[in-house]
């Protein structure tokens, strides 16, 4: 049998030995949380490495946080994605499609992790933890039970590394629910 061709953006030799690395985690077929705690491990040794992305690949918009595909499998078992985030880019409240994981690259992510509780007759969500992951640093996490805010809280420019058990290329986000309910901090 053979392996269809990944879809792959203008690389670099370290980001073509984390797709490889990467690849071999998921080929495992392990559950969605050890994938995850996998390759985060994975990651964390690419982080800050001056030769993981182009100069493109850092590029941000001033309009809001910035996307750039890195890779994406053909058969849609993952996906990493450099995200750029100008200081007070923010995302909206959501959850994902996938297991993902995240990891710092340059500057700092501020996160905002939320659970959706409900009254029986309104739902609304409730802040658990506020986390401020530095450069070199990893998380992950599975569906269910992965509602967060993501921002940049810093003074200049972050980027992280976000890799997806999806084919962003295909769905073009790895979002999956946006949530628009009250929340604890409104």
């Amino acid at each position: 049998m053979t392996t269809p061709a990944p879809v792959v953006a203008a690389t670099t030799r370290r980001l073509a030995q984390l797709v490889e690395e990467v690849r071999d985690v998921v080929d495992r077929g392990l559950p969605p949380d050890l994938t995850a705690y996998l390759v985060g491990e994975r990651l964390a040794p690419h982080l800050g490495a001056s030769d993981l992305l182009t100069p493109q690949q850092y590029e941000g918009d001033p309009d809001h946080y910035r996307q750039h595909l890195l890779h994406a499998e053909r058969d849609g078992a993952f996906s990493i994605v450099a995200l750029v985030w100008l200081p007070g880019q923010r995302t909206a409240i959501h959850d994902h499609v996938a297991w993902c994981v995240t990891g710092v690259h340059q500057g700092e992510e501020h996160e905002r992790r939320f659970r959706l509780v409900s009254d029986g007759t309104a739902a609304r969500l409730v802040a658990t933890q506020d986390v401020v992951n530095r450069q070199g640093e990893v998380c992950g996490f599975a569906p269910p039970g992965d509602i967060h805010r993501v921002w940049n809280g810093g003074d200049g420019k972050a980027v992280s590394l976000h890799i997806y058990g999806a084919d962003i290329s295909r769905l073009g986000s790895s979002v999956r629910r946006v949530y628009e309910q009250r929340t604890d901090e409104s």
